[in-house]
């Protein structure tokens, strides 16, 4: 089997987020959904700025832009991402980043409904698939006597699903939104910087609200600190980067089918993790997940 470079780019981009699912879910946990995301942020943010000053990249953004990539940052990083590590203090980050690779599925509704794109008898088959994937993973993809935290449920089972389908929904939607600024030539790290920006700005805002869930709900330290930054800048600075450059090179359903494969990666991750193999619904979910998004983006 031959891989092209942008196959790497994009399965590389896969990769970092399948290592920042498992390495952030302690630490979300500690600091709790909403600070975890507010502290993530800020630091990508002290991260991205430096370079589009120094690089110039600035100049690329209008005010207009500017405008609909906030908007396009408050819906797939604020409501997105605190959806997605709500999600995984309850379900953990297997069973979560199935959920949120159903982002194509999504993607693919939106696509329906907002521009008449017609799903023919192949998407459909793929959403069947993806669905079916995700119920298997969850109901079926862990060990009877799995006792690590990883794996048990926290709260609401229901709650967790809701949550990471929120995720998903949001951050095709986030995707949707900066489409056409994106297709005016903005240069993609100062776009991401201001749908940091925006981001930080809005959680910020509810902390000085006095809304408690934006609190610390454990004292953040020296070690948390450093592991946040770590998995902002594997997460968003390494692996946003991997999949600009793959859509740069390649077409938009290849590095979509590529990049998706993230809840498969996550398993052997989580097997050196946790010591021992995942059950086999979590394979069998996660395969078909990730079969029936390539059905949908290849519609």
């Amino acid at each position: 089997m031959h891989f092209s470079v942008v196959d790497l780019l994009a399965l590389g981009a896969a990769a970092c987020w399948a290592l920042t699912g498992v390495l952030s879910a302690p630490n979300a946990k500690h600091l709790g959904a909403f600070a975890f995301t507010r502290w993530r942020m800020l630091l990508v943010l002290l991260m991205l700025w430096p370079v589009v000053l120094v690089s110039g990249s600035w100049r690329t953004l209008q005010l207009s832009d500017c405008a609909v990539m906030a908007f396009s940052g408050l819906v797939g990083i604020f409501i997105g991402d605190t959806a997605l590590f709500a999600s995984m203090n309850r379900l953990g980050p297997r069973r979560t980043g199935v959920l949120f690779a159903t982002n194509a599925f999504f993607s693919a509704l939106i696509g329906f409904w907002v521009f008449d794109e017609r799903m023919g008898l192949q998407a459909l088959l793929g959403a069947i698939l993806v669905i079916a994937g995700v119920m298997t993973a969850i109901l079926l993809g862990r060990h009877k006597d799995e006792s690590h935290s990883f794996e048990t449920t926290h709260g609401s089972m229901v709650a967790g699903i809701g949550l990471g389908l929120v995720a998903a929904l949001c951050q095709a939607l986030g995707a949707m939104i900066a489409k056409p600024v994106m297709a005016g030539g903005i240069d993609p790290i100062a776009a991401t910087a201001v749908r940091v920006s925006a981001t930080c700005t809005a959680q910020f805002v509810l902390l000085w609200s006095g809304f408690a869930a934006a609190k610390e709900q454990q004292p953040i330290n020296r070690r948390i600190l450093s592991r946040v930054a770590l998995i902002g800048f594997i997460g968003m600075g390494v692996g946003m980067t991997l999949i600009l450059l793959a859509l740069k090179h390649g077409d938009v359903g290849t590095v979509g089918i590529l990049s998706s494969v993230s809840p498969v990666l996550v398993l052997p991750l989580l097997w050196l993790r946790l010591g021992r193999a995942p059950a086999r619904g979590a394979w069998i979910g996660a395969g078909l997940t990730v079969l029936g998004t390539m059905l949908v983006v290849l519609r």
